[in-house]
C-alpha cells in the first residue's frame, strides 16, 4: 500500500448534524478528553481528524462504520490492536487536519504558520518563522512515526530507512509526514464539508 495523505481545510461553520456525527465516530477515551475541553475550536479540530481518519480508511481499505478499536503505546502513540498492519497518524492546527495511512509506521504533522519567539529560533538554529515552522514540522512527524518525544536543537539525520514529505499544503500550513515506504505519498486535498 502507498502512503495517502489527506489534508483537510476545516470550514469555518460546521452544522449541528455533522458535529454530532463527529462525536459518534470518536474513540472513548479521546472523547472523555475532549469532553473536558474548554475551547470549542480545538474540539473541532481533533473532532474533524478522527472523522477524516474514519473517511480516509473506508477509501483505502472500504471499512464501514465505526473506527476501529484504539489503543496507545506508552509514548501516547494510537493504533488499532486488532489491524497491525494499518498505521496512521493525525495531526490537527487551528484551521487543518492531517491524516496518514500506511503499511508501515508514519508520522505526520501539520501546522499553521505564526509568530515564533526568539529563544525558541535560537535554540533551533532557524532563521525566521517560516523556517522554524518548517523545520518543527518535520521534527514532529519523525517523532510521531517512532512515539517519542519532539527533540529541539539541532534536528538529528535522517535514518537510512527514513523518508520524508513535505509540502505547504495550503497556503500559510505547513506538511510533513515521515514514513519508510517507497515512492511519494499520494496526497488528497479536501474541505471539511465535502467529507459529509
Amino acid at each position: 500500500m502507498a502512503v495517502c495523505l489527506w489534508a483537510v481545510e476545516l470550514d469555518d461553520a460546521v452544522p449541528e448534524e455533522m458535529v454530532g456525527r463527529m462525536w459518534e465516530n470518536l474513540p472513548s477515551r479521546r472523547r472523555a478528553r475532549l469532553e473536558r475541553q474548554k475551547n470549542g475550536g480545538k474540539a473541532l479540530e481533533a473532532l474533524a481528524a478522527y472523522w477524516i481518519l474514519r473517511r480516509a480508511l473506508e477509501e483505502q481499505y472500504h471499512w464501514r462504520g465505526a473506527l476501529p478499536p484504539m489503543a496507545w503505546t506508552e509514548g501516547g502513540k494510537p493504533f488499532f490492536p486488532q489491524e497491525p498492519a494499518v498505521h496512521f497518524s493525525l495531526s490537527h492546527t487551528p484551521g487543518g487536519v492531517l491524516a496518514g495511512l500506511s503499511a508501515a509506521p508514519i508520522g505526520v504533522d501539520l501546522e499553521r504558520t505564526r509568530p515564533v519567539h526568539p529563544r525558541l529560533l535560537a535554540r533551533t538554529g532557524c532563521t525566521g518563522a517560516e523556517d522554524f515552522m518548517a523545520s518543527w514540522v518535520r521534527r514532529e512527524a519523525r517523532a510521531k512515526r517512532l512515539g517519542t518525544p519532539v527533540e529541539l536543537g539541532a534536528e538529528t539525520p535522517l535514518g537510512p530507512e527514513e523518508r520524508l514529505w513535505q509540502e505547504e499544503v495550503f497556503p500559510g500550513y505547513h506538511a510533513c509526514a515521515c514514513y519508510t515506504e517507497c515512492g511519494e505519498p499520494r496526497l488528497f486535498r479536501l474541505r471539511l464539508a465535502d467529507t459529509f
